[in-house]
């Protein structure tokens, strides 16, 4: 049995993740109105309770610099809404610094063993520095409110109403009768469809009601609109709408501003409401309208979907060896049990099919969580470097597993990184060329067949090909002859060498020859693969495709020189019989004619170096796709298809080219599952031999 304090820490690490990713996400909606000089209250309120809760979280865990941390930002943001800070530029990279320290204390919280994060002192002097501005707070009797209204204004909703009655808004009292048992989902209704007419300074009960079961409220509304707007959006029977009469307006009210009565409208909460003075029978009542959660989801471990994945995995093999007992039964003569056993197997396989499409849904996530992590690292590199970038994000709600998220982020930091450090030309050569003075980043996401495709497109300098020829042969990469051979896809390749980078001297995020080599090893282990395009002075696209999902994949097993082999079929498009006469040599390399477009082919038994002493004279090749890219795998049988669960091959054999694990097969078989995209990067490298990059790669070592 776990241990419940593993699950009690594991708890609090998913729910800190997840209000740090609220609050990073509240932080660059602010950004977004303070680039366009606009101003949202909900949008700076709602990042005050996002911090407001990780430091209760805090809190109750024991975490102290996080709390510690989160006290001292809830100071500011309180400042902040109350009007007391202006938000500027400068404010939000502390607030932005300070995501990136509860990120880093986070991870010390996770693993003790790490040093404590030494920006802590830091930002705690920034942000004291922006919370110690203690500006009056003056109110405003330009309007005739009820003693008993301004009693239970929270400062915040002081602060807003003062503001709106700066602004020249007119106030109105909207009165609206509400059923107990939905009031919630009521109350965030009404409000939804008056914001676009004004703000909801505050609301509270009138202490009246039609009846046991209703409940009403006044909502204290800021608009510029008149009454008879208002009633045509939030209309009804149930709703009468009045204007708060100013100071030094006529007591007697013209006709456009008596009551105005309105229809029922639905919609949810607000935290006050508990605090507010309700009537008995209310408060009586109010408990079991409440005590249901609103919520319906849960958060699972994804180590827990992993073991049922496994489990899955087994079931499958068992699924096959009924399959193959039926057969025998059938064939020794006992045809009524081997019906039986067929139908019993297709109900197995039904349901089996249906718990693994269940559990794989559970393990999908949207590629937003990455995206808005790079939302910030591109504002803060752009402000470092003095560049102005902008960030256009297509297709985050494309969903993939969760582990190759995790693992995604690393490899997408680091080509964001480049396009703006390395691609991107400066403000003033931008003009120079024409260009507007902001650079671009298009990041776009979407799903192709059983394979995710990321895009990331910027609008800088491109790739300068000579000064990559030149760097590679200086650093013995490649030889002059060599480099007078390559095709200009060839060239472009040569950005994913190791240790090679067109730049003199390193900067703070490029120019040390690290990084895209790193990002194809590291997208190459999440069985995908990556493309360049560059055109020079126009701009550079990154293609990467993945599998959607590593977890449980449909596999076609082949056979190699009498080896059997599992082949992932989301990398295989057909399969077709295959002779040697069917094979034609171009630049070297082994090609045949499909349907008029040329395809390369691999022999897998020259490959991998197996000693065949009898060749099949019946073969077949297995065509494979990553991306944009085709390879025939010749292969000497096709053995049919099977769901397979991948597990690891260890540390001694991870190494291995060509090979992404293990799977068993049933009758304790166990088959090798073939690394697609590893071989399709090893056959389609360039004009090299694999032997001589093998000899360049001991060197470099």
């Amino acid at each position: 049995m776990a241990d419940p304090t593993d699950k009690v820490r594991e708890e609090f690490f998913s729910e800190a993740q997840e209000l740090v990713e609220n609050l990073s996400r509240g932080l660059l909606a602010l950004d977004e109105l303070q680039s366009s000089g606009t101003d949202d209250p909900a949008a700076v309120n709602e990042t005050f309770r996002a911090v407001h809760t990780l430091k209760g979280l805090a809190g109750i865990f024991g975490a102290k610099s996080m709390g510690t941390i989160s006290h001292r930002l809830e100071d500011v943001l309180d400042c902040l809404r109350l009007g007391r800070l202006p938000l500027t530029r400068d404010l939000l990279d502390v607030l932005f610094q300070a995501v990136e320290v509860y990120w880093q204390i986070l991870a010390h919280e996770k693993d003790r063993s790490q040093k404590e994060p030494p920006g802590i002192e830091t930002i705690l002097q920034r942000l004291q520095a922006f919370g110690s501005s203690d500006a009056p707070v003056a109110l405003t009797d330009e309007f005739e409110f009820e003693i008993s209204l301004l009693s239970v204004l929270t400062e915040y909703e002081e602060h807003r109403l003062r503001s709106c009655v700066e602004q020249g808004l007119n106030l109105f009292r909207v009165r609206v009768a509400f059923e107990l048992a939905t009031i919630d989902k009521d109350l965030e209704e009404i409000k939804n469809k008056a914001k676009p007419l004004g703000e909801v300074i505050t609301y509270l009960p009138t202490g009246e009601s039609s009846s046991l079961d209703s409940l009403e409220l006044d909502l204290l509304l800021a608009s510029n609109f008149a009454i008879a707007d208002l009633a045509g959006t939030l209309g009804g029977p149930n709703v009468a709408i009045s204007a708060v009469p100013r100071r030094h307006v006529a007591a007697k009210p013209s006709p456009r501003d008596e009551p105005f009565e309105a229809s029922m409208v639905h919609e949810t909460s607000h935290p006050g409401v508990a605090s507010l003075p309700v009537q008995a029978h209310e408060a009586s009542m109010a408990p079991a309208a409440v005590m249901r959660s609103v919520s319906q989801s849960v958060r699972v471990d994804i180590r827990k979907l992993d073991a049922l994945m496994n489990a899955v995995g087994e079931l499958s093999i068992v699924k096959g060896v009924l399959g193959r007992i039926g057969e025998r039964i059938r064939s020794e003569g006992n045809r009524q049990l081997g019906a039986e056993l067929q139908r019993l197997q297709r109900t197995f396989d039904r349901r089996l099919s249906e718990l693994q499409s269940g559990i794989l849904e559970v393990r999908m996530v949207p590629l937003s969580q990455v995206f808005d992590r790079l939302t910030r690292v591109v504002r803060q590199i752009g402000r470092d470097v003095g560049k102005e970038i902008q960030l256009v994000i297509t297709g985050g709600d494309t969903e993939i597993d969760k582990l190759i998220v995790e693992e995604l982020s690393d490899p997408l930091m680091h080509i964001v990184r480049n396009a703006i450090d390395h691609g991107i030309e400066s403000a003033d050569k931008r003009r120079g060329l024409g260009k507007p003075e902001a650079g671009t980043i298009a990041l776009n996401a979407f799903q192709k067949g059983n394979h995710v495709v990321l895009e990331v497109e910027d609008d800088g300098g491109g790739v300068n090909e000579q000064s990559l020829i030149d760097r590679a042969v200086t650093l013995s990469q490649i030889s002059l002859d060599e480099a007078r051979g390559l095709t200009r896809q060839e060239v472009l390749n040569l950005v994913f060498l190791p240790g090679l980078s067109t730049r003199d001297r390193a900067g703070d995020y490029s120019g040390r020859g690290v990084g895209m080599d790193v990002v194809k090893t590291n997208i190459s282990k999440l069985g995908g693969v990556i493309d360049l395009q560059s055109e020079r002075h126009i701009g550079t696209k990154i293609t990467v495709t993945l599998p959607v999902t590593l977890a449980i994949v449909s596999a076609l097993l082949i056979r190699i020189a009498g080896r059997t082999f599992a082949m992932p079929l989301t990398s295989v498009s057909e399969a077709l019989s295959f002779e040697d006469s069917m094979a034609q040599p171009i630049d070297g390399r082994e090609t045949m004619t499909l349907r008029g477009a040329t395809l390369p082919l691999c022999r897998l038994d020259r490959f991998f170096q197996f000693d065949v002493t009898k060749p099949s004279r019946r073969r077949f090749v297995v065509v494979a796709n990553m991306g944009v890219r085709r390879l025939g795998l010749v292969v000497d049988d096709l053995l049919g298809q099977q769901d397979i669960v991948i597990k690891a091959l260890g540390r001694s054999l991870k190494s291995v080219t060509g090979f992404s694990g293990a799977t068993e097969l049933g009758d304790q078989r166990v088959a090798l599952v073939l690394d697609v995209s590893a071989i399709i990067e090893e056959v389609l490298a360039g004009s090299e031999s694999r032997e001589a990059r093998e000899v360049r790669e001991v060197r470099h070592a």
